[in-house]
């Protein structure tokens, strides 16, 4: 029977606890998988913005150095040209042609010159003395100078042995009265590959149309062809440059996808690294959020089953010397072993709403262990702390009511620490503090200085005590400026007749210090004593009375012999 309740147990467990680690793994896929598909997706829109905003300045680039050759030619250009009208030699004269030949082999873009007339040629450096045709051609377009700009005009220059010297270029021809120059405008050293293309706008003086030069043929207005900027349109980048000098523009473009394309391998890497770092964040932020969800869990099995403890910590009284009171301190180690802080727990029991069983808890152990002390000691004082949560909420006090009720403790043996945070919603805070005093207890105000500390603010919550932040007591002895602070805080406690204790004293120094003032003021620390177990506690108790008895016994016999020898 044994054995086969056991076995039940075991299966129970089994199908707790399988349900919960397929969950465990389940959360933590889904957040792996969801974080890296956004960054995978971040990482392609980021990938796509750097690429445009790269190629964009790739464009710009590539048009600009375009507008430069087209302008160094073009100097280069007028320059022949004017060589060739101050030229003394015959018209197409065996000399003149000659001289024709030295200009265009001294260039770097000319493929031919010579006199036109026409549209006809009579004589160039390449064709000689060429037949004459009686069909007149018309420029393509006419500069604001009247220079004639024909566009393939002259597709084609053999040499000797039948070679085409002009290859697969566009060659224009510039006319400028009676002489023209056939040439190519780059050097090509600026020309690039795809998915870089260019296209070149000409402007017609006379008519003010534009038409296309050289290059591509995209299928785009003249709006982004002879206007300079950067556009975007549709699927396709275009940069456009204009030389003002020349009146001709130059529009760089690429397709968005043919860009993507052919950085295919950079856009992939920064999709996968911002995948990995996205999956990487998602991984974590699951385990964060599993460890919370994990320590709320285990606190609240550990608040059901009583695993919380409670030390103490003694209220040293610094003109006697003797132990006054203790501050109630809560303590947990969660099912890893690894000890968590009450700022960790308390807070998470804070944020999820159910701080007021702790305070519950600690109330109930701290009057358990310390009733009959309370009953039969009067002096003595215990503190607990309570929450923000517990000021507003209705059945806090009834409950407290009931505890000490139920224990025959005296509300005044009892006192309550609340944090100056605690105190923010001002109204709750007020009635919850004036409800308490009037039952008896005393009200003291932790870690005083860290929050709304003020004359008129303490005036209004009309509390029975203030307890020095440890961050002020700390300074004693340096030169840090909280030091100047501390008169003014006593200052404000002796004004509105406040009790003062003071946290944190490691030191004689520290204690010597609230020693010398003029009012009594209890002291908390480490100097004094660690928070401890209940009962190595009362084991300190009971030696601080035997002490203070045998002080007082050893007073009335030096009392006794002063009379004695008088």
């Amino acid at each position: 029977m044994l054995i086969r309740d056991a076995r039940c147990h075991l299966s129970a467990i089994g199908i707790e606890i399988m349900p919960s680690l397929k969950n465990r793994v389940l959360l933590t896929l889904s957040a792996t998988f969801l974080s890296a598909a956004c960054g995978m997706f971040v990482g392609d829109q980021l990938a796509r913005a750097i690429g445009i905003r790269v190629t964009e300045g790739n464009l710009d680039q590539y048009a600009t150095s375009i507008v430069a050759d087209w302008e160094a030619s073009s100097s280069e250009l007028r320059a022949v040209l004017n060589a060739m009208a101050a030229s003394n030699y015959h018209a197409c004269g065996g000399k003149e042609i000659a001289y024709f030949r030295k200009l265009i082999f001294e260039s770097d873009y000319l493929k031919d010159a010579g006199r036109m007339e026409g549209g006809n040629i009579q004589c160039s450096a390449s064709l000689g003395r060429p037949a004459p045709s009686t069909v007149e051609s018309t420029p393509d377009f006419v500069q604001q100078d009247g220079a004639s700009i024909y566009r393939r005009r002259l597709p084609q220059y053999p040499d000797q042995k039948g070679k085409n010297l002009s290859g697969d270029q566009t060659v224009l021809t510039l006319q400028v009265d009676n002489f023209f120059v056939a040439f190519t405008p780059y050097s090509r050293m600026h020309l690039q590959a795809p998915p870089m293309h260019y296209t070149e706008t000409a402007i017609d003086s006379p008519t003010q149309k534009s038409g296309q030069l050289l290059g591509d043929s995209p299928q785009i207005g003249p709006e982004i062809l002879s206007k300079e900027g950067i556009y975007r349109l549709r699927d396709s980048l275009y940069s456009t440059r204009c030389s003002i000098r020349f009146f001709n523009c130059v529009t760089a473009y690429a397709s968005i996808p043919e860009v993507l394309q052919t950085n295919h391998t950079k856009f992939i890497s920064c999709i996968a690294l911002c995948g990995l770092v996205g999956g990487s964040a998602g991984f974590l932020l699951s385990l964060l959020y599993r460890r919370n969800k994990s320590i709320e869990q285990q606190l609240r099995r550990a608040i059901r089953r009583d695993k919380l403890r409670l030390v103490y910590q003694p209220l040293v009284d610094l003109k006697t010397g003797r132990i006054v009171g203790a501050e109630s301190l809560v303590r947990w180690t969660p099912e890893d072993g690894t000890p968590v802080g009450p700022d960790v727990f308390v807070r998470i029991a804070e944020e999820r709403g159910f701080v007021g069983e702790i305070t519950q808890l600690v109330l109930r152990h701290a009057i358990r262990e310390f009733g009959q002390t309370l009953r039969n000691q009067p002096g003595f004082r215990l503190s607990i702390n309570v929450a923000a949560a517990d000021l507003i909420d209705p059945a806090f006090l009834p409950m407290l009511d009931h505890v000490l009720k139920k224990a025959a403790v005296p509300a005044g043996s009892l006192a309550i620490e609340i944090t100056e945070g605690s105190t923010a919603r001002r109204e709750g805070a007020i009635e919850t503090i004036r409800s308490l005093r009037q039952r008896g207890h005393s009200v003291h105000i932790d870690d005083f200085g860290t929050g709304y500390s003020s004359l008129a603010y303490l005036h209004e919550l009309s509390v029975d005590a203030i307890k020095i932040d440890r961050t002020f007591t700390q300074a004693i002895g340096t030169d840090a400026v909280m030091v100047g602070i501390l008169p003014q805080i006593l200052s404000m406690a002796e004004a509105l007749n406040l009790e003062v204790i003071a946290e944190g004293i490691e030191s004689n120094v520290q204690a010597e210090y609230f020693a010398a003032a003029d009012r009594g003021i209890i002291a908390q620390g480490w100097l004094f004593g660690r928070p401890t177990p209940v009962d190595a506690f009362h084991k300190l108790l009971a030696e601080d009375a035997n002490k203070q008895v045998a002080s007082a016994d050893a007073h009335s016999e030096t009392a006794a012999l002063s009379t004695h020898v008088a």
